[in-house]
């Protein structure tokens, strides 16, 4: 099969090389925040692409960090344990079962593929969870419900951040590794916690003072009730969306973690289609903008 690229002119080449150049120059030096999932961390052919994504960002002097779900894998293998997952306001119940289960597929088998892929792409990418240098501290999420504040729901060992420390993320980027990070957490008797992988790339946006945090996810970006994009949102837009009801489900710790990220000094939060190939590279090395960004105001 004949890619296009294989197809495209040399002066066409040259002409995009040399429209990535002012943001090359821009961004150099910089950390990026990637939350990495949906069908992105699914398709082969996305994989690899988000792999090539990752490690020319690192070649051009940008620092990426990646953050991962893992949703699906996690599902699947509860599925063979003959176990079905339950989910309350968008957040996964976690009792101590499945939080082994969650710690052996994203620690290991989600975390490893993309090491992996990153490394096989001409990288040097180093897995984390929030144990490893004492990065992540949690507490036991307390879960308000939505309609009745009174009432809190028990999801188990679905953990709050407590603190981060991004020291040993930062070591790493200074010696020219790509880390990337499962969502784990550990509270005060070492207990291990299940943590949005949304919310986790927002704290550690925040904590890295990152330019950017990029969210891939399964859509366009946020949708109004109609279908539409919706390209530029503020904080009261989204307390708009969220009060009647086009903000929900899965969607609330994303948009949660992003306005987050905003509103405490990173410049700017885009949630992308993870779906189209190269995502990274057109939103950050192009002026063609796409998706979602979300101001604090």
């Amino acid at each position: 099969m004949t890619t296009p690229s294989a197809v495209m002119a040399p002066r066409d080449k040259a002409d995009i090389l040399a429209q990535a150049l002012p943001y090359i120059r821009k961004y150099h030096g910089k950390t990026m925040v990637i939350k990495y999932g949906g069908n992105a961390m699914t398709e082969p052919a996305l994989q690899k692409a988000f792999a090539e994504d990752v490690v020319l960002l690192k070649l051009v002097g940008i620092n990426p960090v990646v953050v991962h779900g893992g949703g699906p894998q996690i599902e699947a293998a509860l599925g063979r344990l003959g176990k079905k997952g339950q989910f309350i306001q968008g957040m996964r119940v976690t009792d101590e079962e499945t939080m082994e289960v969650v710690e052996w597929v994203l620690a290991g088998q989600v975390q490893q593929d993309i090491v992996g892929l990153i490394n096989q792409a001409g990288g040097k990418a180093v897995g984390l969870t929030g144990r490893d240098g004492a990065m992540i501290r949690a507490k036991k999420l307390r879960m308000a419900d939505n309609t009745d504040p009174s009432i809190e729901h028990d999801i188990g060992q679905v953990g709050e951040i407590e603190s981060i420390d991004a020291s040993v993320v930062k070591s790493l980027q200074d010696d020219a590794f790509i880390p990337v990070v499962s969502p784990i957490g550990f509270g005060e008797n070492n207990e291990s916690y299940n943590i949005n992988a949304d919310v986790v790339a927002g704290k550690l946006a925040i904590q890295l003072q990152a330019e950017k945090l990029l969210m891939l996810s399964n859509i366009p970006g946020v949708l109004n009730k109609a279908g539409e994009l919706l390209t530029d949102l503020t904080a009261a837009d989204i307390d708009g969306l969220f009060a009647d009801g086009t903000l929900s489900g899965g969607m609330l710790p994303k948009i949660a973690g992003a306005l987050d990220a905003a509103k405490s000094g990173v410049k700017a939060v885009h949630i992308i289609d993870g779906r189209v190939p190269h995502a990274l590279l057109l939103e950050i090395l192009s002026d063609q903008a796409f998706g979602t960004m979300i101001r604090s105001s």
